[in-house]
């Protein structure tokens, strides 16, 4: 390899990333600011020069996908010498195994299942809540290296809501932990712990595994638990050769174990350590990268890179906001928005329609099926090869009656169970997106029967779409399409109760919300078009809903956009020199029009008094905006402060029925703003 050819096309920044001769070096990669390309030259590079030998490389992911990828793109650089690249998994069952073969110790069985065998554990009204829920919480307590005795106090702690009493699942948690151990078991969570522990208590393995590992790079570093970061400790020793990328922006897997506050203290742990900054974004354009940015400012959280990565592509439409009357009008309006994008000689694999939930997707694939528009759904299981889908299908297939009956039974069990736990709500939500297919076959069918219901399933779900493995529109959630990017995306159901999701109460879930609507946002290359129903049906009931406050924030920097606002206000490197007519903007005759830019005078339609208010009101949104260094909109656009000063709310539930003023702005700023109201009174 040429070393010198391997820093080719390289900016600045990823020049230091790749060259940098510190140890540890921790490089925060921002959004498409080509993390992958920088990892692969760095491990190149230091063997092109004689810095480091492959073949002692240890590169760590999180998906067996990534880690192939890495391999093909060091082989593409000319590295002919093998690199080790695997997940934490992966790399500590082969290191375990070998162990076992050298010592002749008889291997314990993997414990593949869990659900199963937890299900078989419980007894009693145990038995009433889904094992699927229960192993969740102990995979989690597991992740971060809690013991069954302390998972209650842990689980309060961390704000979690798990299925049933903490203190029940301590207990369950327990019994799992002997019957695994009296059966000679061990879970995915178990290789990991195990490695770590035979590391630290057998000196010659330990010595035999840094031997063979002695550069150490670990992918997604904020996605990393800490019984992974205990067990990557252990197989450092005492030796600082190691490289971690992340970006704590992108920081979405909290709820499973995962601490981004690993990357955010790494500079406090190694006190030796470089940190270098990727902020030079190669997929967004400027108008897309603008509004992520703002978003992610909006928080008052957002960490080293937020609201500071720049743009390098040409200038592109302005992000679009649509509502609807209803999910079903929303979910046709996706699909004529798709097939309005797709022109003449593109592909429909340009596009992709992200979601925060499973549950949302059947509708959208129902509304391309009837629109003959090609699709796939990426990621996680299909609703119908979900655990509470296959029960409730049982559950129904058992009935006698007729299956309107079946089917009228399974919505009253909907709407009378009560949502427990973290993931309980988006479980209801699927068999709630079940009952709701249940009916549109009805609807369809003369003679409705469960066996027509599977085979009519089959014909409008994924199990049958229209293009699985060609060209075709992506679908898939918000997680799911982490990592990956599309031309034009399509960012369906922004609503309170999904973004954010609604079991999002504490400080640093609703953070972790946020952070996920940013990744969503950033998936789109060049064209954003974002989408929420005033009407959603939940099981028999048809819910009112009102747009995410997240989204409150897009239509201002998009207003801010189009009226030409100083590129600093918007998000930095943001050009708007000619930039192209937004495209329009699709609204519901009974909502209300999009903010428009702030005004220099008071509204026309406030009294003096009013007036009087209002202008006390924005130097206060503008205190506050220089102290958090911010855009004034992502405060309060002048439409929020009008309706504040003309309606004078008295106390947050009042505040919270202004307009483009929910439950995160109410807790951070009601108090504040409730305080001047008094004051003007």
């Amino acid at each position: 390899m040429d070393a010198d050819a391997l820093l080719e096309g390289l900016n600045p920044q990823q020049l230091r990333a790749v060259t940098a001769t510190t140890s540890p070096l921790c490089i925060l990669a921002g959004a498409g600011s080509g993390k992958t390309r920088v990892l692969t030259r760095r491990i190149a590079w230091r063997s092109a020069t004689g810095d480091l030998d492959p073949r002692h490389v240890l590169a760590l992911t999180f998906t067996r996908k990534s880690a192939g990828e890495l391999t093909q793109r060091l082989r593409s650089l000319g590295l002919r010498d093998s690199v080790a690249a695997g997940t934490f998994h992966s790399v500590a069952y082969a290191q375990l195994r070998a162990r076992w073969a050298d010592r002749g110790i008889t291997p314990p069985t993997l414990l593949d299942r869990k659900v199963g065998f937890v299900l078989r554990l419980l007894s009693g009204a145990e038995k009433n809540i889904p094992a699927i829920d229960i192993v969740s919480e102990i995979e989690w307590a597991k992740a971060r290296m809690i013991e069954p005795e302390k998972y209650a106090a842990a689980s309060i702690a961390a704000g979690r809501r798990p299925p049933m009493d903490p203190t029940e699942i301590a207990r369950i948690f327990g019994r799992y932990e002997d019957a695994r151990r009296d059966q000679r078991l061990i879970d995915f969570d178990d290789i990991l712990r195990v490695c770590r522990r035979d590391l630290i208590s057998d000196p010659e393995f330990a010595a035999s595994q840094r031997w063979r590992f002695q550069h150490l790079f670990v992918d997604e570093f904020q996605d990393v638990n800490p019984l992974q970061h205990a067990l990557l400790n252990a197989w450092r020793g005492d030796r600082l050769d190691l490289c971690v990328v992340g970006d704590p922006n992108q920081a979405i897997y909290a709820w499973n174990g995962a601490d981004p506050e690993l990357l955010r203290r790494f500079p406090r742990d190694f006190p030796t350590a470089e940190v270098v900054r990727l902020t030079e974004n190669y997929r967004s354009t400027p108008q897309i990268l603008a509004v992520a940015n703002a978003v992610l400012a909006g928080s008052g959280r957002g960490v080293d890179l937020a609201g500071s990565l720049t743009a390098t592509r040409n200038d592109g439409p302005i992000p679009v906001v649509q509502s609807y009357e209803t999910d079903s009008d929303e979910a046709k309006g996706i699909a004529r928005s798709v097939r309005d994008h797709h022109g003449p000689g593109s592909r429909w694999s340009g596009q992709a329609v992200l979601v925060r939930t499973n549950a949302q997707i059947p509708a959208i694939e129902e509304a391309f099926t009837t629109a003959q528009i090609p699709f796939r759904v990426r990621g996680a299981a299909p609703l119908l090869e979900q655990p509470e889908i296959k029960a409730a299908l049982a559950e129904m297939r058992r009935s006698t009656g007729p299956f309107e009956d079946a089917l009228a039974d399974l919505a009253v069990s909907v709407d009378s169970t009560e949502a427990a736990g973290d993931r309980a709500e988006e479980r209801r939500a699927n068999v709630d997106a079940l009952v709701q297919l249940g009916r549109d076959y009805v609807s369809v069918e003369t003679g409705p029967s469960m066996p027509g219901f599977y085979a009519w399933l089959a014909a409008t779900t994924r199990a049958d779409q229209p293009d699985r493995w060609g060209d075709a529109v992506e679908i898939t959630t918000f997680h799911a399409a982490k990592g990956l990017e599309w031309p034009i995306v399509h960012l369906g159901g922004i609503e309170q109760g999904l973004v954010p999701i609604g079991h999002a109460k504490t400080g640093e879930a609703l953070s972790e919300e946020l952070r996920l609507f940013y990744v969503a946002i950033t998936r789109a290359e060049r064209e954003l078009v974002c989408s929420w129903a005033g009407q959603r049906r939940f099981g028999t009931k048809t819910v009112n809903r009102n747009r995410s406050a997240y989204l409150d924030t897009v239509v201002a920097a998009s207003a801010a956009l189009r009226s030409g606002t100083d590129p600093a206000e918007v998000g930095k490197g943001v050009s708007l020199s000619a930039p192209p007519p937004p495209a329009p903007t699709r609204r519901s005759k009974t909502r209300p029009d999009l903010p428009r830019p702030a005004k220099t005078d008071t509204p026309a339609e406030l009294d003096e008094a009013d007036s009087k208010l209002f202008l006390a009101l924005r130097s206060w949104r503008s205190d506050r905006a220089k102290a958090a260094s911010m855009p004034a909109f992502v405060i309060c656009n002048d439409r929020t402060l009008t309706e504040i000063a003309a309606n004078r709310p008295s106390s947050t539930q009042e505040l919270l029925g202004v307009h483009g003023f929910g439950e995160i702005k109410a807790t951070r700023f009601g108090d504040e703003i409730l305080a001047i109201v008094a004051q003007a009174d």
